[in-house]
């Protein structure tokens, strides 16, 4: 039969791991606000010809897209969060489709997965 979750040092192992990933996560989020807030302090009159002529219409843009950019990341970051809710609840790494162990390899390279290749290619 097979394992039906991860084992406890598994586990921390993965907790480990989304921490480390929640705390760049957050200085990258951190970043992206920081350049929304102050996106208009960027002194023009020592930057080179390139980025002046980028500054009208291409700001607005810019600005939409660095917001893109943070709200994708505070979803990253909500869904890291809720792995490690999973982890305390010892729930995760298991598939919420299957009910079947998410590879090991997967879960290292995304960390918040909550859905095996096959259920995730069976979505497609």
């Amino acid at each position: 039969m097979a394992t039906t979750r991860f084992s406890d040092s598994e586990l921390q192992e993965f907790k480990a791991l989304i921490i480390g990933k929640l705390k760049e996560a957050q200085i990258d989020l951190d970043l992206l606000k920081g350049t929304l807030s102050h996106s208009d302090d960027h002194g023009t009159n020592d930057t080179g010809r390139s980025f002046n002529m980028m500054e009208d219409g291409s700001d607005t843009l810019s600005r939409e897209e660095v917001a893109q950019l943070a709200a994708r990341q505070e979803k990253f970051i909500s869904n890291l969060r809720n792995g490690l809710t999973r982890i305390e609840n010892k729930t995760y790494g298991i598939c919420r489709v299957t009910g079947k162990l998410i590879n090991k390899d997967r879960l290292k390279l995304v960390p918040h997965a909550t859905l095996s290749i096959e259920a995730k290619n069976a979505q497609s």
